[in-house]
């Protein structure tokens, strides 16, 4: 046991405890001071422990608001302004879970485009990264699934739109649309079904995430220069170091939620779900929740329904090839100056895809998202193989130590000297 921590296992009770069930020393291996971390990791490293902090929060509001929540086609909605109005303090669990799921994805989306740019994905961590996509894939599905429940005007067409794009899938895709609505149409099995697997999937992501920390642990973190630590000197204890950074962290993004949560805790859903799903009036203009967008304006920059199914979900999974379509031996994009560049075009891309998802697909922002998809493609499967191949890197520092006290940090990371 390290000695700042003597005192706390020498309390009887801790003790104890610890001699029939070893939970205090396991936390003190996972985020204590066991937990030697790279000496030099900035704030954008804070967005992993903000996941967890956020699925949390998602998986406590989802069991109280399940006490209240009726899964009936004809009870859902009406369930749903019951949490609102009569519930105690339901408007605040409500608007926490709805808004919770955009900070997921927020935070997420940061997380990802942070290991992107750090090259956290290559070896050997290339296990960490697909248990990352995993989870991805696990929100997504937990999402949509949950975006049906309030059983609204957008729930119920989104549901219908979305879950109709498997039957272009040749030879099972009419099968596979029949046992997701368990039925021939989105109706009252269809929203059992999607409230089963919504409160079941997230103790699955819970899983996922234990074993992403147990890949996270094998290597250890990556961090801004890419480089692997050298020895002692590298490192410090994860503990009190990164969790009084992740504290502030904490502070900061609790701030932001709560300005959403109690200043605008309907601007980032659609008006069209607080009226009563009704099969006889298609909406104006269907669009998902926005941390879908991207993946929509890419469906629907391809004329053909399977052509664009297939680009969607290939929009996803090409993440998983991503270790070896990087043919570059360097990790940070600190060091690769074109790759920069490239890192900064393909995050205009995406927001480009985000707006382009939102918009009817017709005129400027059909032709944004075409260009947007062409591009996300080029990016992963032309641009990143020819520049490994080409790109002269600069040069790397010797060790962690010598940068940091050299005053070697990543421009604009505050608090890079950890």
């Amino acid at each position: 046991m390290a000695d700042n921590n003597s005192g706390f296992y020498a309390n009887p009770v801790v003790k104890w405890i610890e001699y029939r069930l070893p939970i205090f020393s396991t936390i003190d291996h996972v985020v204590g001071t066991q937990y030697p971390a790279p000496k030099n990791l900035n704030y954008w490293w804070n967005f992993g422990s903000l996941a967890g902090l956020v699925l949390v929060m998602q998986i406590l509001t989802g069991i109280v608001l399940v006490m209240h929540y009726t899964p009936h086609t004809l009870l859902a909605f009406d369930s749903v302004e019951h949490i609102m109005r009569d519930v105690n303090y339901g408007w605040l669990l409500r608007y926490m879970h709805a808004n919770g799921a955009s900070m997921f994805f927020i935070v997420v989306y940061i997380h990802i485009f942070r290991g992107l740019y750090y090259g956290s994905y290559k070896a050997p961590r290339e296990l960490l990264w697909f248990l990352g996509i995993i989870i991805f894939l696990l929100m997504m599905a937990t999402a949509f699934m949950g975006y049906v429940l309030p059983w609204g005007q957008m729930s119920f067409w989104g549901a219908t739109v979305i879950t109709n794009l498997f039957s272009a899938i040749p030879v099972v895709g009419e099968p596979i649309v029949t046992w997701l609505w368990g039925g021939f149409s989105v109706d009252n099995p269809t929203l059992n079904r999607f409230f089963s697997l919504h409160y079941l999937l997230p103790f699955v992501i819970v899983g996922v995430v234990v074993l992403h920390i147990l890949a996270l642990h094998q290597h250890g973190s990556n961090n801004p220069l890419g480089i692997d630590t050298k020895g002692p000197q590298d490192k410090i204890p994860f503990h009190p170091y990164y969790t009084i950074k992740d504290a502030f962290g904490v502070g900061v993004f609790l701030i932001f939620f709560a300005y959403w949560l109690f200043y605008n805790p309907n601007y980032l859903g659609h008006p069209d779900n607080y009226i009563p799903a009704n099969p006889m009036v298609t909406p104006e203009h269907i669009v998902p929740e926005w941390y879908f967008l991207p993946f929509y304006a890419i469906l629907r920059s391809v004329p053909d329904k399977l052509g664009g199914v297939l680009l969607m979900f290939g929009a996803i999974l090409i993440l998983f090839l991503l270790p070896w379509l990087d043919t570059s031996k360097v990790r940070s994009a600190k060091f690769r100056p074109i790759y920069k560049q490239l890192f900064w075009v393909f995050v205009l891309a995406c927001i480009g895809l985000t707006y382009a998802g939102g918009q009817p697909p017709e005129g400027l922002a059909l032709i944004i998202g075409r260009v947007c998809t062409i591009y996300y493609f080029l990016h992963f499967l032309v641009l990143l193989p020819l520049v490994g191949w080409f790109e002269k890197p600069l040069k790397l520092p010797a060790s962690i130590s010598e940068a940091v006290l050299k005053g070697d940090v990543q421009p604009g990371s505050a608090g890079s000297k950890a």
